[in-house]
């Protein structure tokens, strides 16, 4: 059995966890509502205040879905009560972010401003002090739209190897290289 498959979800006080016959799981919550369809082979149980999945059997395919679906439903409960925060530093000189509603207006030292504009379902803020690296912060309680959103602006301006500048998450440790000098 996968071990992360056999692990129970706790339902927390104030979310309701649902599941149709179509195996579409809806849960709510304080911070929202998040659906997600299962794979029909999944059988999903709800037992008092646990969610538990059973696989009918040890087929590859079962095995890596039930782990698979185990852990998306433990993230749309995540999401409802507490949400997923990520934040994103841009390492440069010149670089610049600002945002209007969701409009991003990003300034990452090529001849012309990137505007992309986040999806409704995430919040986001932009921050700026003086001497230190601009910052962006996205929250969403989808943290699957949280990261693929993080991901395409990161992919604007990847850190480079030598200096590390570029769009980085915060925290991230990049491997760094040496330069020319360092052969001699």
């Amino acid at each position: 059995m996968s071990r992360i498959g056999k692990k129970p979800v706790d339902i927390p006080a104030g979310v309701t966890v649902s599941v149709d016959k179509n195996n579409d799981v809806t849960v709510k919550g304080p911070k929202g509502e998040l659906k997600q369809n299962i794979d029909r082979d999944i059988i999903v149980e709800i037992n008092g205040n646990m969610v538990e999945f059973k696989r009918p059997t040890d087929q590859i395919r079962h095995r890596a879905l039930h782990g698979l679906y185990r852990s998306l439903i433990d993230n749309m409960v995540k999401g409802v009560t507490v949400g997923f925060t990520k934040q994103l530093e841009l390492v440069g000189v010149g670089y610049k972010a600002s945002n209007a509603g969701n409009l991003l207006d990003l300034s990452l030292g090529y001849s012309h401003n990137i505007v992309v504009e986040i999806p409704k379902e995430l919040k986001i803020a932009t921050a700026q002090e003086k001497g230190k690296n601009p910052i962006i912060t996205l929250e969403s309680i989808d943290k699957q739209l949280l990261g693929a959103v993080s991901a395409k602006i990161r992919s604007l301006r990847k850190p480079e190897p030598y200096k590390g500048k570029g769009v980085k998450f915060v925290g991230e440790v990049l491997r760094r290289k040496a330069g020319k000098s360092a052969g001699k």
